[in-house]
């Protein structure tokens, strides 16, 4: 096994972190790995990436046991057809390690769960905005602003405390926003139950859309990069105890327009999403990804 002398726990994370923004095609790669680092140059950057390589052919070829790295995929329950590429992006989850200082500036419990799944470790720092307040004219301005309020609200909260105090390494904060477009009408939370009722109501046997915004600030240097994404959602009909079954719940009044696609109660019902349920969700994965790297 190659040794990892000179490396210390924190710029290993780092160095963990950033693989998962800059990929293979990524210009500038290794000045941009050895700047996330810190403290390293190209060269030993370079040295240290064929050394965790070769940690990984020798898990694939059984000389050291898998579990060291969590995360590499297996084939048939053995370490034959290890993924380097998915090791190489996310095979450390310890939530106890914050290597980039990542910030997600969201209460949603969707957008936490899909950036833990894509391999980031971050905090969580809520936004406290008036949404009802910010209105803009097309749906595509008003995620982008919303997402730039709650941005403005973390930063704001931020210095108010002083937890970015002593930090020198980069600190990215995420902030997104989503609305429901249905009949050329922008739908926010339902403000109640019947409304949430009829939302899922109208969305049934028709189709409805979602935008959503991303937008990711560099805390350190203040570079800020947002974009917004559509994604048009078709519907089955929906049964009306189905429908009763899930406003019941109450989780309807925490998700714009009350939809839930990913709901097993709604699943069976949608027809057809044109662009991906994670932006649905409230986080699009690649967007997130694209932003970070143009962030950094």
């Amino acid at each position: 096994m190659a040794s990892n002398s000179g490396w210390t726990t924190k710029q290993n994370k780092k160095f963990e972190n950033a693989l998962a923004i800059y990929d293979k095609d990524t210009p500038d790669r290794w000045q941009k790995l050895a700047r996330a680092v810190g403290g390293k140059t190209v060269e030993e950057v370079k040295m240290h990436y064929e050394m965790l390589v070769e940690d990984l052919k020798q898990i694939e070829e059984g000389h050291v046991p898998l579990p060291k790295y969590r995360n590499v995929s297996t084939v048939g329950g053995s370490n034959k057809g290890c993924n380097y590429i998915a090791a190489e992006q996310s095979y450390s989850h310890d939530s106890s390690i914050y290597y980039l200082q990542i910030i997600l500036g969201s209460s949603s419990v969707a957008r936490r769960k899909i950036l833990s799944e894509m391999g980031y470790q971050f905090t969580i720092v809520t936004a406290d905005i008036d949404e009802k307040s910010i209105r803009k004219e097309t749906p595509e301005e008003l995620v982008m602003a919303l997402a730039e309020a709650k941005a403005n609200a973390v930063i704001s909260k931020l210095q108010t405390t002083s937890k970015r105090e002593g930090v020198d390494e980069p600190t990215i904060l995420i902030a997104a926003d989503t609305v429901v477009v249905y009949g050329g009408v922008v739908r926010e939370k339902p403000s109640s139950k019947e409304e949430a009722q009829q939302f899922l109501k109208d969305y049934s046997g028709r189709h409805a859309a979602t935008v959503g915004s991303v937008l990711v600030t560099n805390l350190k240097t203040g570079l800020r990069k947002g974009e917004w994404d559509r994604v048009e959602i078709y519907f089955n009909e929906i049964p009306d105890e189905t429908i009763e079954k899930l406003v019941d719940e109450g989780i309807t009044l925490n998700v714009a327009g009350g939809l839930i696609i990913e709901h097993p109660l709604i699943l069976p019902f949608v027809k057809e999403v044109v662009g991906t349920t994670d932006s649905v969700m409230g986080l699009p994965k690649a967007l997130t990804e694209k932003l970070l790297k143009d962030a950094m």
